[in-house]
This record gives structure tokens, C-alpha cells and sequence, in this order.
């Protein structure tokens, strides 16, 4: 049976549960909203049904990584106020599901909220525990798992435990990395270099630059001019090794790199609660679009 748009409005009217929790529990009884309203009773969801509504957005990001430096997990636990984010049982939660993550290696958040804990418990019996605890709605968003070879070094920095990065170094030492690792928390890069770039970026960008250079009023020579340019300064903007180093204004951190015999290998930042206040409004639209066809 389809899981439609109304379906999932009256099942959360009924509950007060949040839209992905009422669509997935639809799934799982084949729409039937009864068996749905059972199926999150005896799970023990109906118990934090009216919190796991709300849009976790606080929280905090954790990185773990194994003694002999080669892998490292990057982990994205949100609440909906930071100021559970200081307490002992928000705190040892996200440090035993760290320890875990390091443990699995899992490749994605599927797979790590598949598991079993040693308690037998599910991590989601165990997520709902906690939200007894607290009060609030708490949600295991995103984990990443990295890897590096023999001949590379895994670089790492938290920043008040709101940002973390994982960098790969090839060729380089710990401190370096971690350099990098920090210019990459401050600077927000898309990707390492313009060949990483989405097309669909640029084009986004160059319509936008096209648009604003024709008001300019300028001949078409000059207009081309104008938007290579900007296109050059947006991408220098937006990749790794365009930036200016942040510890090092006069060289771009792909000159540091070269200068060091090193390049960067793949990296990921977390940043506590980004998109997900969009991810929520852009959902919720989907459910009224569909609701009005």
C-alpha cells in the first residue's frame, strides 16, 4: 500500500510523532495506521512521541580514533537545546557511541543504527532512554568512518565540540594534518580542488555572476572578462587548495602542500546542526505539495 501524504498527517495527529517516524512506521505495518500506532507503542516510541516532533538541532560532534592512528570515526549526536548537551547523560551517551563507532566502522548511519549494543539493547531503545532521561527529542544523526594507508596520516580537530574534521594527509606528518584539519574547521571548503567541484555549483554560480555582469552595462568583451574573473575567485573561495591558508596568509594551502611534498587525500567536516532546519522545512513542503495534489 503507498504510505500517501495523509496518511502520514493523520498518524501524526494521532501521536505526535515526528514525520520521518510516522512515514517509517507506515512502511513497516503497510500503511495500516492501527498496527502503526501499536507497532510504535510496544517499540516504546509512543513514549517520547510528542518530543521526537521537534527539530533537534543543538548537540555535539565526536571524533575517536584507534591507537595506532590509521582509522578514525567522525560522529553527529543532536538534542534540542545545548544546555543538555552539558550534562553527564547526553555526554556519556555520545562518548559510548563514539567508542562504538570506532569499534564498528561503519559505512553509514544505517548501518551503525542497525547494531546491537552489548546489553542487547538496540541503539534506538537506547536513543528513546535517554530522551526519557533528558526531556528532550535526541537524535543519532551522521557517522563517517575514515582510513589511511601506510603512507599517510589521518589529521583531526574539534572546535567546542560544535565542529569536527577528519583530514587524510599522503606524505605529510601529524602536524601538518592537523593543520589542515583546522583550516578546513575555519574555511568551510566544498572540496580539495575545482575538478571535486559539482557542476551543478558552478552553473549555479556563473548564472548568477552572467545576471549580475549584464546590468553592469558593459560590451560582451568585457563581460566575459568579468565572469571568468569571478568564477576564478569564487572557486579559489570555495576548494582547499584555492584558499589562503589560515595560519599563513601570503600561500594557499595547495602551495603549503607542495611545499611539503604532500596532498590532500579526502576529508570530512561536521558542523553540529547544519541543514537540518532545512532538511525539516524543505520535507514539510513535500508533505503539503503532495497533500494538494
Amino acid at each position: 500500500m503507498a504510505i500517501t501524504a495523509t496518511l502520514v498527517k493523520e498518524l501524526r495527529e494521532r501521536t505526535s510523532a515526528g514525520m520521518m517516524d510516522c512515514k517509517k512506521a507506515l512502511t513497516e505495518t503497510n500503511g495500516n495506521i492501527e498496527a502503526a500506532v501499536d507497532l510504535m507503542r510496544a517499540s516504546g516510541a509512543a513514549k517520547a512521541a510528542k518530543k521526537s516532533g521537534r527539530i533537534a538541532a543543538e548537540g555535539l560532534v565526536k571524533i575517536n580514533i584507534s591507537d595506532d592512528g590509521k582509522t578514525a570515526t567522525l560522529l553527529e549526536i543532536n538534542s534540542e537545546t545545548d544546555f543538555v548537551t552539558r550534562g553527564d547523560v547526553f555526554t556519556d551517551f555520545v562518548d559510548m557511541l563514539g567508542a562504538l563507532a570506532l569499534k564498528t566502522a561503519p559505512e553509514n548511519i544505517e548501518q551503525f543504527l542497525s547494531q546491537t549494543l552489548e546489553n542487547g539493547d538496540s541503539l534506538e531503545k537506547s536513543r528513546e532512554g535517554i530522551v526519557a532521561k533528558v526531556g528532550e527529542n535526541i537524535t543519532i544523526r551522521r557517522v563517517q568512518t575514515i582510513k589511511a594507508d601506510n603512507d599517510s596520516v589521518i589529521g583531526t580537530y574539534t572546535h567546542g565540540g560544535r565542529i569536527a574534521v577528519l583530514v587524510v594527509v599522503v606524505g605529510g606528518n601529524k602536524t601538518l594534518a592537523k593543520d589542515i584539519a583546522m583550516h578546513i574547521a575555519a574555511a568551510r571548503p566544498e572540496s580539495i580542488t575545482k575538478e571535486q567541484l559539482s557542476t551543478d555549483l558552478l552553473e549555479r554560480e556563473k548564472t548568477i555572476f552572467i545576471e549580475q555582469a549584464k546590468e553592469s552595462g558593459k560590451p560582451d568583451n568585457i563581460i566575459e572578462k568579468m565572469i571568468a574573473g569571478r568564477m576564478k575567485k569564487f572557486i579559489n573561495e570555495v576548494t582547499l587548495y584555492g584558499q589562503t591558508f589560515v595560519k599563513e596568509p601570503d600561500t594557499t594551502v595547495g602551495n603549503l602542500m607542495k611545499s611539503n611534498d604532500a596532498q590532500v587525500k579526502s576529508f570530512v567536516r561536521f558542523e553540529v546542526g547544519e541543514g537540518i532546519k532545512k532538511q525539516e522545512e524543505n520535507f514539510a513542503h513535500e508533505v503539503m505539495a503532495q497533500m494538494r495534489g
